[in-house]
């Protein structure tokens, strides 16, 4: 829990608290140890009703006094008190804490589940490439040789058409009709329209 240094203060003279957010503005850590003393309770219980979580609570409420010391400067006491002004950074914060919880829960959620969806998929996929690649290869089989050969060439050796002509020691024209004969005998022999 945020302690409380009130039984350490000795000062019969307590100012407002509007006046010690003047003076912690001017870096008086004497000031701000005040402050803290008078609204550190309240700020934790704002923060501690919202969040319901102890560590977090304490975590958020010092956030919240760094903030105040490092912004004391953009208090204007014509807009709200000091304790308005304080609680008003703890409910934010509190908030943005919230959603900040809600949001990774999210996107933990929706990892979980794309993770979940891309192993089932990528099962799913490989099962459905093994069974296209066994009836590829026995679509592959009932090619003439020469077809098989230019095909493997071009499609499964990465050749352009000019190379695959090359490496036959054959017209272009005569690769050509072969892997467009034999790309048409795969198509009816696969069912591809």
């Amino acid at each position: 829990m945020i302690p409380n240094r009130s039984s350490e203060s000795t000062s019969e003279f307590t100012p407002s608290m509007e006046a010690l957010v003047s003076q912690v503005a001017q870096g008086d850590e004497a000031a701000f140890a005040h402050l803290y003393d008078h609204l550190a309770p309240r700020v934790f219980g704002l923060v501690r009703h919202l969040l319901r979580d102890e560590a977090q609570s304490e975590e958020v409420t010092q956030e919240i006094f760094v903030e105040a010391w490092q912004h004391a400067a953009r208090f204007d006491p014509q807009r709200a008190s000091a304790a308005t002004w304080l609680l008003t950074i703890a409910h934010r914060r509190a908030v943005d804490r919230i959603r900040a919880s809600q949001a990774s829960r999210q996107r933990d959620l929706k990892v979980g589940i794309q993770e979940f969806q891309e192993s089932y998929d990528d099962v799913e996929d490989s099962a459905i490439l093994h069974d296209e690649s066994e009836r590829m290869t026995d679509a592959m089989k009932q090619l003439s040789d020469p077809q098989r050969q230019a095909i493997q060439l071009a499609y499964f050796g990465g050749l352009t058409y000019g190379e695959v002509a090359d490496r036959l020691q054959l017209p272009l024209g005569t690769v050509k009709t072969r892997i467009r004969d034999g790309m048409k005998k795969l198509r009816d022999l696969m069912g591809v329209a």
